[in-house]
């Protein structure tokens, strides 16, 4: 039984130190960074029919590191995510439509302002709200981060409304035009270019915008100060030459079919689906990676925890029932976040997004299958081991012997149950930046405006694949039990 343990301790070690989890130092004189952004924020950040990520933000960042001589690699992610990547040190900068506040600079030093933008709030298109007064009583939607919920948040006591928060764009819009909340704050150029490109919104003040801001690039605080004035140098250079203006009247004057495709092809699913199927795919296999690679990983974590908690040693079954108590509860979002921003905060250790992903996958489910593996061999028939003491097999001998094996065939339908779970599990960690098929759903979305296509084809690419496994289940189950 020690030799079985030890083979699966060295096996996880061997998987994980393949996944990288030690930081590579880059080397001084390479002037590359990483710099995350906000992947769903049009016109300032977005991805293209092409699949490709675009934007005012994205493409004045193309221009400024070409004119100051640094490469960089974007890592696109929720705007809260991208934030605290730079906070925790997992990224070197983050360009996202970023308000400059007094409250940011506490955390964050920011370049010298690259755009001057203004709040404006909007209704439904046939919505009888025409005044920040009709607001009082109602839900107002906001996108958690942005300057538009920061101004809403200021006024709120003043107008009197509620308010609900949203992590993307299209969410907030959603909300507003289903009729959930009345109205929603956020910069002008945006909720001008979603309406553009046919969301039926209305803005109730366009020529008289709320608390205009500058947007600056942003930098943890007294680190990466050479990137500032890299920035700060290039931003410069290119509002001499006149390529500032020319990228922000590409995005401001032009339709937005140039970007998202023609109208013909969001207006229907198929059309949708044709003309995305490359990133859907591209999503998909991601989805399946994650969950193939997790699930492997997960189930000899699980089996570790499994055997640990049928051991003769109290100390062993102690340790097992607090990591399955610890990580079963634990909500695998905040396990996401936890692993991918909260470590590195503490250790200054980097943590790819996906090294984070993986880990919370195999320690979440993990967990479940480390209870369940335990109860397998506890639903063994006692009399088994008593034979198998009887023919002069030690404990470790008859477990190895007799009591898995006939565990583990106990358990096959649910290892199979929890492929499934974890395959819908992974839609969870889009939140940490991870381009899986839920994350591939959102920037579609925000690309076209049109929500319920998109994600009538995502759950059903989904139902399409558990219903394979559940297939898959079901002849496994009858296989091991002919």
């Amino acid at each position: 039984m020690k030799k079985g343990l030890t083979t699966v301790v060295v096996a996880l070690a061997a998987v994980f130190a393949l996944l990288g989890l030690s930081s590579q130092p880059v080397k001084a004189s390479e002037p590359h960074y990483t710099i995350t952004s906000d992947a769903t924020y049009a016109p300032f950040d977005f991805q293209d029919k092409n699949n490709k990520y675009i934007g005012i933000d994205q493409d004045l960042l193309k221009e400024i590191a070409k004119a100051a001589g640094f490469t960089y690699t974007v890592k696109p992610m929720a705007f809260n995510a991208a934030m605290q990547s730079v906070a925790s040190s997992q990224a070197d900068g983050v360009i996202a439509g970023t308000t400059i506040t007094d409250d940011r600079k506490q955390v964050y030093d920011f370049s010298d302002p690259y755009y001057k933008t203004g709040i404006a709030w909007a209704t439904a298109k046939n919505s009888k709200i025409h005044s920040l007064s009709d607001l009082k009583g109602k839900t107002v939607a906001l996108k958690t981060g942005t300057a538009g919920a920061e101004y809403a948040e200021s006024i709120k006591d003043q107008y009197g409304f509620q308010i609900s928060y949203f992590s993307d764009s299209d969410t907030v819009y959603r909300d507003v035009i289903n009729g959930n909340s009345v109205a929603t704050f956020a910069d002008l150029p945006v909720l001008q270019y979603t309406i553009k490109n046919g969301t039926a919104l209305k803005v109730q003040n366009p020529k008289a915008p709320f608390a205009a801001g500058d947007l600056g690039f942003a930098v943890k605080k007294g680190e990466n100060q050479a990137l500032l004035a890299d920035f700060n140098k290039g931003l410069a250079t290119i509002k001499k030459n006149g390529t500032y203006d020319k990228v922000v009247n590409k995005y401001l004057s032009a339709k937005a079919s140039t970007f998202t495709g023609s109208a013909k092809d969001n207006s229907t699913v198929w059309g949708i689906l044709k003309t995305n199927r490359a990133a859907f795919w591209s999503g998909l296999k991601q989805t399946l990676y994650l969950t193939v690679v997790g699930i492997v990983l997960a189930s000899l974590w699980g089996l570790l925890l499994g055997v640990l908690g049928v051991s003769k040693n109290s100390l062993m079954r102690g340790l097992s029932t607090i990591v399955v108590y610890i990580f079963r509860g634990m909500p695998m979002l905040v396990l996401a976040f936890f692993l991918y921003i909260g470590i590195p905060a503490v250790t200054g250790t980097k943590i790819s997004a996906w090294t984070a992903g993986i880990l919370t996958l195999v320690l979440n489910e993990g967990a479940y299958i480390g209870a369940f593996v335990r109860g397998g061999f506890n639903s063994v028939d006692g009399g088994q081991m008593e034979a198998a003491r009887s023919l002069g097999l030690s404990h470790g001998q008859a477990m190895r012997r007799v009591i898995i094996p006939q565990g583990l065939r106990l358990m096959v339908p649910s290892f199979i149950n929890q492929f499934i779970i974890t395959l819908k599990d992974t839609s969870l960690l889009s939140a940490i930046g991870i381009l899986e098929l839920t994350q591939t759903g959102t920037l579609i979305v925000t690309r076209n405006s049109q929500g319920f296509r998109v994600w009538a084809i995502v759950a059903m690419i989904y139902l399409v694949v558990i219903t394979l496994l559940t297939l898959l289940s079901n002849w496994v189950e009858k296989r091991t039990n002919a």
